[in-house]
């Protein structure tokens, strides 16, 4: 019986780490679209959103299953519970890329180019935190969930970064505010991917030691 319940768990491990790559691709995806103005792009994510929630779909089944069927023991329970957390976090992660995806067709029909490369490198470190998250959720490593919490400073920098330069490029150009608002929401959806990835870490570290109170960020 043990045996089984152990094969089930590996299976939810590599539907989470799946899950994971479908996301991180989607996120990449994202702002590929936004840099090259490519709307076919971005309309894709959009539509291939569904695979995503499926996928949180079929995960909660699995674990749900492991709940009635195995009867797990208290650090089963944990990390079935941790599962089930990481992928409401995760699934918001996708819906994210898509709310990025539909501002890039937005900016794409204005015509109007700027310079994404600070946006690129925040989209690149909060899919590092994401998938070194779930990462660690696997490998029941806390360390490697405990330097995901730390990296999110890097994340909320590039933020802050992303902000100032927005609010320069305003008063200095006066002409293309509503552009750079439009910016500055991707720039705030990449900070809370980020916040997510720290929500799954918080709760892999959770499913090692229930002394850990998760922040719940939204």
């Amino acid at each position: 019986m043990r045996s089984k319940f152990d094969e089930q768990l590996k299976k939810l491990n590599q539907e989470l780490l799946y899950m994971g790559t479908m996301i991180e691709e989607n996120i990449q995806q994202a702002i590929e679209a936004l840099v090259k103005s490519d709307v076919k792009k971005a309309e894709r994510i959009v539509e291939n959103d569904e695979m995503i929630d499926q996928k949180q779909r079929d995960i909660e089944r699995l674990c749900f299953n492991l709940l009635i069927q195995q009867q797990p023991v208290a650090k089963d329970l944990r990390v079935i519970t941790a599962a089930l957390k990481m992928v409401t976090d995760m699934e918001r992660i996708g819906d994210h890329a898509v709310d990025i995806s539909e501002i890039t067709v937005l900016l794409a029909s204005q015509g109007e180019r700027n310079n994404y490369d600070t946006l690129s490198k925040m989209a690149s470190e909060a899919s590092v935190m994401l998938i070194s998250s779930i990462d660690a959720f696997a490998e029941k490593s806390k360390e490697k969930a405990e330097e995901v919490i730390a990296h999110d400073d890097v994340v909320d920098e590039l933020f802050l970064q992303i902000k100032d330069e927005l609010v320069k490029q305003i008063r200095e150009t006066r002409t293309h505010g509503e552009q750079e608002m439009d910016l500055l929401m991707i720039a705030k959806y990449l900070e809370r991917i980020g916040d997510h990835a720290t929500n799954i870490a918080e709760w892999v570290i959770f499913s090692l030691n229930n002394s850990v109170q998760t922040k719940n960020r939204n």
